[in-house]
């Protein structure tokens, strides 16, 4: 903000800290004090803007915190979840498998698991899973056994169910893109559907190149997705009966893929260069490297506070200062 002072020259008001620029007291020789005055003000503002983007940082990420690998050897991980009840679950798409992590080991929770890529629990801790290869959204219903929560829309089958959100009503959201192989489509778009608790179908945004990861904000009045095909976050208001309004382009998100977000609204979107950290305006706060390039994640631990992050082979962590929120088991947020 900029406003005059008494003497006919001007001072900057910036984050609440006065920066004097004197004009008229200064000479006409010193124009080119005046020019590197201004460049200080300049250097002095960024610097500022840095100090305050770093304190939001270190308000999520804690001094000293590290990226750690905890289980590895795998072909492609994705889809982290977690049950609320100390246990990590994840995909193992090309190995067909989902697998569980729970006192730092792992073991083989699902063979023949259709290709399973995103996974997520609902309100009564039932494993809700997007089915790629089988080309369906299954829900866990008893050990060993699964039903189909939606394999087709108006009489014709999905493309590969690639990720979902469940919103405090139970209703399911989820992204159909398809990757690789394109034989067999039947839907004329790569859509976004949301799945109503009496069974309903319905499709809600068809206006991206390949959407892929989703999510839901805490006050669940925000649907967002990650559109990979186009490298950008999108956001779309959510209403009271699981309907979208249009939707815009709120960050760029090279390489795109999974999400997911924190009590404040925070989002983490993984990225071809880290985990990204925005805002839920959308404005990059943060960005936390790891080793291979990761394609989802999930807050868990017995604080909420730590994020998972499939990469690749390899599944990772990072205790933050920040707790996740999951709208069907936190409820919505006031």
């Amino acid at each position: 903000m900029k406003n005059e002072d008494d003497r006919g020259g001007s001072y900057l008001i910036h984050h609440g800290i006065v920066i004097k620029k004197i004009r008229k007291v200064l000479p006409v020789r010193g124009k080119i004090m005046r020019i590197r005055m201004a460049v200080l003000i300049l250097v002095m503002a960024a610097g500022m803007v840095m100090a305050e983007e770093c304190n939001v940082v270190t308000q999520i990420i804690p001094p000293g915190a590290v990226v750690e690998k905890v289980a590895g050897d795998f072909k492609f991980t994705e889809g982290p979840a977690w049950d609320y009840k100390g246990t990590l679950y994840f995909s193992d798409i090309p190995n067909n498998r989902i697998i569980r992590f729970a006192g730092g080991k792992c073991d083989v929770w699902r063979e023949n698991s259709g290709a399973a890529n995103g996974l997520m629990f609902d309100a009564q801790k039932r494993m809700i899973v997007c089915e790629g290869g089988a080309r369906r959204v299954a829900r866990c219903i008893g050990e060993n056994q699964w039903e189909t929560v939606a394999g087709s829309y108006n009489g014709k089958k999905l493309n590969s169910p690639n990720d979902l959100a469940i919103d405090a009503k139970g209703r399911i959201y989820f992204t159909d893109p398809r990757y690789g192989k394109q034989e067999g489509l039947e839907q004329d778009k790569e859509s976004v559907y949301r799945v109503d608790t009496d069974g309903k179908v319905t499709r809600i945004i068809d206006d991206t190149k390949k959407c892929n990861g989703i999510g839901i904000s805490p006050d669940g009045r925000t649907l967002y997705i990650v559109d990979n095909g186009a490298g950008e976050l999108r956001s779309y208001p959510l209403k009271e009966d699981g309907s979208v309004d249009a939707g815009k382009t709120i960050a760029s998100t090279p390489g795109g893929d999974g999400m997911c977000l924190d009590e404040k609204g925070n989002l983490y979107v993984t990225s071809k260069d880290g985990v990204r950290i925005f805002d839920k305006e959308g404005k990059q706060i943060g960005l936390i490297p790891v080793p291979e390039v990761p394609a989802n994640c999930v807050f868990g631990g017995e604080k909420l506070q730590t994020l998972y992050i499939t990469a690749r082979t390899s599944l990772y962590k990072i205790d933050l200062n920040a707790r996740g929120w999951q709208a069907q088991l936190d409820g919505e947020k006031k």
